[in-house]
């Protein structure tokens, strides 16, 4: 259990991709550390269960279904947290996609699903939130990019464009929001034990032909710590970039990867 310390007491935050994997970790821990936090997600049963699995105060957990390739959607979803607390305080872009092939079989519809979601979904969402944070002088913005956008991988180009763009997305809104008292940072996760992990090892084996299994330790092997990750430890480093303490660090993508990168 994660000692209750009250770094976000009173905040107010949304966290895409809430539903399952990092974004439900992430939630999680924002509740106990005492954030209201609104989870999104597309999958209503899926996303009922995880507001139910929230730990019992200091913070409040509500479900909002939301599908974040739909700007309306996203500009409402917003508007509907400001209206319910007046403000909206911190935003994690966790909500994301992930389709495996060879460059010269991936389809065009698959690099425009992931675009939509990956990329697109947290333009939506900054674009909603960011007027509302620079007024108040105060906001926090998360995205959950990928060791996928710092680095060269086969077999997954669309996923891998769509992370290398959230990253320089972040980067450039950080430097345009850098006076008014909003920080805007990234998190590079390696390979962490949630459900799109394992499909990954399995469109990576479909993809040349071998079992998920020796996919799973090709992958492995490029991991000096040779273990999975697990969500919880991407929730804290998300805990301490939403927290007031954080309001030097902006424009960053923050590897937690194992050891993988060293860029």
């Amino acid at each position: 259990m994660v000692e209750v310390v009250g770094r976000l007491n009173g905040l107010v935050a949304m966290v895409t991709g809430a539903s399952r994997g990092i974004g439900k970790a992430i939630a999680t821990a924002f509740v106990r550390e005492g954030a209201t936090v609104w989870l999104a997600a597309r999958d209503a049963g899926t996303l009922d269960g995880a507001v139910a699995a929230m730990p019992s105060g200091p913070g409040r957990a509500t479900a909002y279904r939301l599908d974040v390739s739909d700007g309306e959607a996203c500009r409402a979803a917003v508007a509907a947290q400001e209206a319910a607390h007046g403000r909206a305080d911190i935003l994690v872009s966790a909500a994301g996609v992930y389709h495996s092939a060879r460059f010269l079989d991936y389809p065009v519809a698959e690099f425009e699903r992931l675009m939509r979601t990956n990329l697109y979904g947290p333009i939506h969402l900054m674009q909603a939130a960011l007027p509302g944070m620079q007024a108040r002088r105060f906001g926090r913005i998360v995205n959950i990019a990928s060791t996928a956008g710092k680095w060269a991988s086969p077999n997954q180009s669309g996923y891998n464009a769509s992370k290398h763009a959230l990253v320089g997305l972040t980067r450039c809104v950080a430097l345009e929001s850098a006076k008014s008292g909003v920080t805007v940072n990234a998190i590079c996760p390696g390979v962490v034990d949630t459900d799109m992990i394992h499909d990954l090892w399995q469109g990576q084996g479909d993809a040349i032909g071998i079992t998920a299994e020796a996919a799973r330790n090709a992958v492995m092997t490029r991991v000096p710590q040779g273990r999975l990750l697990d969500p919880a430890e991407v929730a804290e480093l998300a805990v301490y970039m939403a927290s007031r303490e954080a309001g030097g660090m902006t424009g960053q993508s923050v590897l937690l990867d194992g050891g993988i990168l060293y860029v």
